[in-house]
């Protein structure tokens, strides 16, 4: 791949991994930076089609050591594949880059950033509180969209997420690793567990539904298509989201056990006895 352009006028970003989030990154950063973008799974002439259709030419495909001189890397990379991905970034890494992690689960991943990152480097630890679909759905683009934002290490994360609230128009929640993925195992655990559930069951009525059957349908196409590392990220990597799952399963069972023993009384057929025959 050939070097970067120096992007004079322009702040230079670098972005690690452009799968689908990586897209849409790329295209609501377009217009306000230069992107130096590297993915090592992608062919370079597929690579250089979605940067075209994504950012125009204001992004340029690059090897991991460009990405990485840029004063600012996101990492847009899976949770599982994300300490493969610092560790073949680290070394790369000037000091004083803000490197900005994005994804569904912050415990672990901020682990790895602290412990595998030169400690010269500052850390946020970002996750996009939407996907490509739903920033798809609105007029506004991703504008009043929520994005929860957990400084790790420097003061350039603060400065990053004041970028995210003025410059993007995204509503910015400040918080930890710990109480991020406390609140996702039921926001997002719950969703993609009742979604996975609900396409199993499928073909399910389209025509004669209600409302309310229609709005849950709309949440499970929001999360229809996601890729299967993003539902085993949501389910398996966030260490709160078993104890909601075993909580929302076993409520589950004692609802299925009280409907059941209530048809089972409603269908015991009435004898008359003695007395009642006697009248």
């Amino acid at each position: 791949m050939s070097a970067p352009p120096p992007f004079p006028s322009r702040p230079r970003v670098g972005l690690v991994g452009f799968g689908a989030f990586g897209r849409l990154i790329a295209r609501h950063l377009a217009p306000h930076a230069g992107l130096t973008v590297h993915d090592p799974y992608l062919p370079a002439a597929t690579l250089a089609a979605r940067l075209a259709a994504d950012a125009g030419p204001h992004a340029v495909a690059a090897d991991l050591a460009a990405a990485a001189d840029c004063p600012l890397v996101i990492l847009a990379t899976p949770v599982a594949s994300l300490a493969e991905a610092v560790r073949g970034l680290a070394p790369h890494l000037r000091p004083g880059t803000l490197v900005v992690a994005v994804g569904s689960v912050k415990t672990g991943p901020a682990a790895i950033l602290q412990a595998e990152l030169p400690v010269d480097v500052e850390i946020l630890a970002t996750h996009p509180l939407f996907g490509p679909q739903s920033a798809g759905e609105s007029a506004d683009g991703i504008r009043g969209l929520k994005i929860a934002v957990c400084p790790l290490r420097g003061r350039r994360a603060l400065r990053a997420a004041a970028f995210l609230r003025r410059g993007l128009g995204l509503d910015v929640i400040l918080t930890t690793p710990e109480a991020h993925d406390r609140a996702m195992a039921s926001v997002q655990g719950l969703t993609h567990l009742i979604a996975k559930v609900l396409v199993a069951m499928e073909p399910l009525p389209t025509r004669m539904t209600t409302r309310s059957f229609d709005l849950l349908m709309q949440a499970v196409g929001m999360v229809r298509h996601d890729a299967p590392e993003v539902f085993h990220a949501i389910e398996r990597a966030n260490p709160h989201a078993a104890a909601v799952r075993q909580r929302f399963f076993a409520l589950a069972r004692r609802l299925d056990a009280e409907l059941s023993a209530e048809a089972e009384f409603s269908a015991e057929p009435v004898h008359a006895g003695p007395d009642r025959l006697a009248s």
